[in-house]
């Protein structure tokens, strides 16, 4: 279901059946010549789609586009790279998180293909979200439990995860699997990349730009759709077994 169709009945009952509320992270970033600006935008919707469309109770936000791409790739001129600084995310991704959890859901999920290879360390994206989440949940249970909340009975099974508040908001990557990961290595405008592109929207891939003058787009002379194909549908697998058991 996506949010901006639902009426209010519908989200009452998302609430009530705790059901899963998913936030795709996007970037606007150069991704060589062949690419389009999208891509980490395109896999991250891509694969959520594949799982709305196998369970038509998921609750997809509107997409999150303008992300901490950085410029370590090309500088922004004349590649379009548009970067968003992750000070400034962050109190947007705040106020994300403070209206989702006012309204009632507490099984949010957002989900990032920018720069996952150093995910459990953290990247700009990623740890906007991330410290956001954390911030916003400690906020609210200062606010609605009290100061001391922890420390009450009430929370007392809180190690033994029957009572983590932090779980109400979780940021992953698309590959947070690590069987999945292996068997699709991650990159940029790469082998991976571009048979993603060419399974999504091929007509946006042009394989003859590749020149070999970046290092890293070499590897895509050997995209297929086919490739692109299995690992979207192999991350779409894994996202539904996180999402629903």
């Amino acid at each position: 279901m996506q949010y901006l169709k639902m009426l209010p009945y519908q989200i009452r009952k998302a609430i009530e059946d705790n059901t899963p509320v998913v936030l795709p992270l996007g970037v606007v970033e150069y991704h060589a010549e062949h690419l389009p600006l999208g891509v980490d935008t395109f896999v991250v919707q891509n694969i959520i789609e594949r799982v709305e469309n196998r369970r038509n109770e998921l609750i997809v936000l509107p997409t999150f586009y303008y992300g901490s791409a950085s410029n370590a790739v090309a500088a922004p001129e004349g590649h379009g790279t548009v970067n968003v600084d992750a000070k400034n995310i962050m109190p947007v991704a705040e106020d994300i998180f403070r209206g989702l959890l006012r309204v009632g859901f507490r099984n949010i999920h957002a989900f990032v293909a920018h720069q996952t290879e150093e995910f459990y360390q953290g990247m700009p994206t990623d740890l906007a979200f991330r410290f956001a989440g954390r911030q916003v949940v400690m906020e609210y249970l200062d606010k609605t439990a009290g100061e001391g909340w922890w420390g009450t009975e009430k929370y007392s099974s809180y190690y033994s995860g029957n009572n983590n508040p932090f779980s109400w908001i979780q940021v992953h990557p698309v590959r947070f699997v690590e069987e999945t990961a292996k068997r699709f290595k991650g990159d940029h405008a790469g082998l991976l990349e571009t048979s993603e592109t060419m399974a999504m929207y091929p007509d946006l891939v042009e394989i003859d730009r590749i020149d070999g003058a970046l290092w890293y787009a070499r590897p895509a002379k050997e995209a297929n759709a086919e490739y692109g194909e299995a690992a979207l549908e192999a991350c779409s697998q894994d996202m539904e077994k996180l999402l629903f058991g």
